[in-house]
């Protein structure tokens, strides 16, 4: 059984969530990876993650929408929003989210929330 914090990251871009998996698993963690956020309330019950990313722009349902819907089901699981727009900071709904992280080429300030928000979950 591993001891290893699980991370379930949603997102459309399938490059992304490549990236994504490579640089949290070398960070130690196991992370799993969804593409469909129709998917996500049926991935999450099967992972049962410590954490979830979600990106907020998505065919098909928003992260917004998803976001409130992992709410309603799993309050305490904590979600850190990734989007490329920063405007979606001033959102009333993403206070519903424990992190913020505007997406760039640059993976640091993502892992440091990661850790952040794992940590205090611990």
């Amino acid at each position: 059984m591993s001891d290893r914090k699980k991370i379930l990251a949603i997102d459309d871009e399938e490059d992304l969530r490549i990236i994504l998996k490579e640089e949290l698993t070398d960070e130690g963690y196991e992370v799993f990876t969804l593409g469909d956020p129709a998917k996500a309330m049926d991935k999450i019950e099967e992972t049962n993650p410590d954490l979830i990313l979600l990106d907020i722009k998505m065919p098909g349902m928003s992260g917004m929408d998803l976001l409130n819907l992992i709410r309603g089901k799993y309050y305490d699981l904590p979600v850190i929003l990734l989007t490329a727009y920063s405007s979606f900071k001033k959102d009333i709904a993403a206070a519903a989210c424990d992190q913020y992280v505007v997406k760039s080429g640059d993976f640091t300030e993502l892992k440091k929330r990661v850790r952040k928000t794992l940590s205090v979950t611990a």
